[in-house]
């Protein structure tokens, strides 16, 4: 299972059936869960921590440092859940102490050739970040969220469950939940529909979904008004509450849409 010409730190905590190829390296306080799938010329330097059934294709570097010159070597972990697709060329960094001083990954994530992903980043499940997708320090990204390719997102900004961005969309903003994104800089084009029919939303939840977008999209009120708009008419579902939610406590703002 594991090729002879890969290192192995002796620290290293493998899993009997993890297959490891060539010229691969696993380096110090690296751990890694049963079926795993490392492939050759793969970099996974530690404290790491993955869990089952991942593959990591030819040439992705997991687990660095991070590019941040205030790092200063703490052991800063990283933690990847289950059954992650990791292709060519991704680069993974491990967390800092100037924020929750780790890096999450969660379970069943896409992620595609030259994907970068940054220290402190914070991932959820089943995303899909396609080639050259590239998150700054400290970005957070919810479940089911789509980044096209080259999509860039700026430093602690946050990206909503359901939400979608298009083809070389720039993100220096806080993106809400079932919103789609395009453009440099990214403005809200409209509600991830295509998502929302994908994972079974009802027509009910579908529709007050888009009655709180044009709201806070399309009325052309302050987003204080619309906002408590949106509470009075729909604030007992629960998708527009958390649409709300994403408005509050944000670093840069919540993304327009208005060029």
């Amino acid at each position: 299972m594991i090729h002879p010409t890969a290192i192995i730190d002796p620290s290293a905590s493998i899993a009997d059936d993890v297959k490891i190829g060539a010229f691969t390296v696993i380096g110090a306080d690296v751990s890694i869960g049963e079926g795993c799938d490392i492939g050759p010329h793969v970099v996974i330097q530690g404290p790491s921590y993955i869990g089952k059934n991942n593959k990591f294709f030819q040439f992705s570097s997991i687990g660095e440092c991070p590019q941040d010159k205030k790092y200063n070597a703490e052991p800063t972990p990283l933690y990847i859940g289950d059954g992650n697709t990791i292709r060519e060329f991704v680069t993974i960094n491990r967390g800092t102490t100037q924020d929750i001083g780790e890096t999450r990954l969660g379970n069943d994530n896409w992620i595609m050739a030259y994907v970068h992903i940054a220290h402190d980043c914070v991932l959820g499940n089943n995303i899909v970040m396609a080639n050259n997708a590239s998150l700054a320090g400290h970005v957070h990204i919810g479940d089911n969220v789509i980044l096209g390719g080259f999509t860039l997102i700026y430093q602690f900004c946050k990206v909503g469950k359901n939400a979608f961005s298009a083809f070389a969309s720039h993100i220096n903003k806080d993106v809400p939940p079932y919103v789609m994104v395009a453009g440099t800089p990214a403005i809200a084009r409209g509600l991830n529909n295509e998502g929302l029919k994908r994972h079974n939303f009802s027509s009910e939840d579908t529709a007050d979904i888009k009655k709180a977008y044009r709201i806070l999209y399309r009325s052309g009120d302050p987003l204080s008004v619309a906002k408590e708009k949106c509470q009075q008419i729909l604030g007992d579902n629960e998708h527009v509450k958390l649409m709300l939610s994403a408005l509050e406590n944000t670093h840069h703002g919540v993304i327009s849409g208005k060029e």
